[in-house]
C-alpha cells in the first residue's frame, strides 16, 4: 500500500525539482527529459511513493486507461491481440483493463458496465454483434468513451468503427483454393455460430464459394463444434465415417484443424494424399503441424496495435481513422492437395450419393460456446 505520509512534495524535495516537474513525470509528459524522469522516479522509489491515479483522473477528466473485452482468454489468437494492444498502450502511458465475456450476452453487458464505471477512456470489442444493452451503455457515455470493433470489417451492423478483416471473404478464398485443386466433396467443421458473427461469416463464405461451384453445404457435411482439438478430432472421424466421406475438410480454426488431422490419422488416412484439411488463424503450431497446415493468417497483433492507436487518439481528442480493413491471406502449406484419384477413392470409401444431392440426418452438434 501507498504510504500516506509520503507526498508529491516529498518526492520533489528528494529529487531536487519542482512539484510541477514531478507531476509531469507521473503524467507521462514528453516535455521531461529522460535524465530528469529517471531522477524523479528514483526518488519516488526510495521514498515508497505511488502516484494516486484516481486523483489525477478526477483532475484531468481522463483515466488514461483502455478497456478490452474478448470472448475468451484461453484462445491464443485473442492473447496475441491483447498483448499487442497492451504493448502499444504502454508505450504511450495508457493502462489496459481486460475482461472475458465467455460468449455470454449478459456477462458481456456486466463487464462493459464495470469497465465504464472504472472510468476507461476507450473500449475494444471483438466482433460486430453485441447486446443492445452494450450499445446503450456506450451511447449514454457519449463522446467521453470511444469504442472500436475488431475481428470484423462489417461496419453496416455496428455503430462504432471497425478494425479487422472480412471473415467471409477469407473463408471463401480457402474454399476457392480447394475447388481449384479439384475437390467437390468439401465439408466444414465450424465454430459455434450462436452469438459469434465471425464464425457465422466463415460459414457464409464457405457456402458462397461452394454455391458458385454448384455444391450445397448441408448436414452431415456441416457441423458446429467448440474450438478445441478433441472436438475437431471427433467431428472429423464422424465425417470420414460417412458412406460418402469428404475429400476436404474446412475447419473454423486451427485447433479444430489439428484435431481433424489427428482424426484422419486415427482412421489410417494420409493428409493430403487421402484428405485435405484447412484451418483458420495461423497460430504458431500451424506451420509445424504434420503436415504443415494450410490456413488463414488472422492479423491479430495488427488489430491490437491499430485498436490502441485509434483509442488513444480518440481519448486525446485528436483525429482518428474511421476504420481499417486488414488483409487475412491464405497460407498455402502441405495439408492440401488434389483429391484422391477414383482408384484410390474406391479403396478407401464406398460409393454413395453426392453431398449436394439431398439432406441427411445427423446428430445435433454441440452449440456451447468456446474459443
Amino acid at each position: 500500500m501507498r504510504d500516506a505520509a509520503v507526498t508529491i512534495r516529498d518526492v520533489a524535495r528528494e529529487a531536487g525539482v519542482s512539484v510541477a516537474t514531478v507531476s509531469r513525470v507521473f503524467n507521462r509528459s514528453h516535455v521531461v527529459t529522460a535524465g530528469l524522469r529517471a531522477r524523479v522516479l528514483a526518488a519516488a522509489e526510495r521514498l515508497g511513493y505511488v502516484a494516486y491515479g484516481a486523483a489525477r483522473a478526477l483532475a484531468s477528466g481522463r483515466s488514461r486507461a483502455i478497456g478490452a473485452i474478448v470472448p475468451t482468454l484461453d484462445n491464443p489468437v485473442f492473447a496475441i491481440c491483447i498483448d499487442a494492444l497492451q504493448e502499444r498502450l504502454d508505450q504511450h502511458g495508457f493502462a489496459l483493463l481486460v475482461a472475458s465475456a465467455g460468449y455470454d450476452a449478459a456477462r458481456e453487458t456486466r463487464e462493459v458496465r464495470l469497465l465504464l464505471e472504472r472510468g476507461v477512456d476507450g473500449l475494444m470489442l471483438v466482433g460486430a454483434e453485441h447486446p443492445d444493452d452494450v450499445w446503450a451503455l456506450l451511447r449514454r457515455r457519449g463522446p467521453a468513451v470511444s469504442a472500436v470493433a475488431t475481428w470484423t470489417s462489417d461496419a453496416t451492423v455496428t455503430p462504432v468503427p471497425c478494425i479487422g478483416f472480412d471473415n467471409a471473404a477469407a473463408a471463401r478464398r480457402l474454399v476457392d483454393h480447394l475447388l481449384e485443386l479439384g475437390h467437390r466433396r468439401i465439408a466444414m467443421v465450424a465454430g459455434p455460430t450462436a452469438g459469434n458473427d465471425r464464425a457465422a461469416a466463415r460459414v457464409a463464405g464457405v457456402r458462397a464459394a461452394l454455391a458458385a461451384a454448384g455444391v450445397t453445404l448441408a448436414e452431415p457435411y456441416l457441423c458446429e463444434r467448440p474450438y478445441t482439438v478433441p472436438d475437431g478430432y471427433a467431428a472429423a472421424r464422424a465425417m470420414l465415417s460417412l458412406p460418402d466421406p469428404p475429400t476436404a475438410i474446412v475447419c473454423g480454426n486451427d485447433h479444430l484443424a489439428l484435431g481433424a488431422l489427428a482424426g484422419a490419422r486415427a482412421l489410417g488416412l494420409a493428409v493430403p494424399h487421402d484428405l485435405s484439411i484447412t484451418g483458420f488463424d495461423d497460430l504458431d503450431f500451424a506451420a509445424y503441424a504434420e503436415p504443415p497446415l494450410t490456413t488463414v493468417r488472422v492479423p491479430a497483433a495488427e488489430m491490437g496495435r491499430r485498436a490502441a492507436e485509434y483509442l488513444m487518439a480518440a481519448a486525446s481528442g485528436t483525429p482518428a481513422p474511421a476504420g481499417t480493413v486488414l488483409e487475412a491471406p491464405v497460407m498455402l502449406r502441405s495439408s492440401t492437395a488434389s483429391p484422391p484419384t477414383q482408384g484410390r477413392a474406391a479403396r478407401r470409401q464406398p460409393h454413395g450419393p453426392h453431398p449436394a444431392s439431398g439432406p441427411r440426418q445427423a446428430a445435433a452438434s454441440p452449440r456451447r460456446p468456446a474459443g
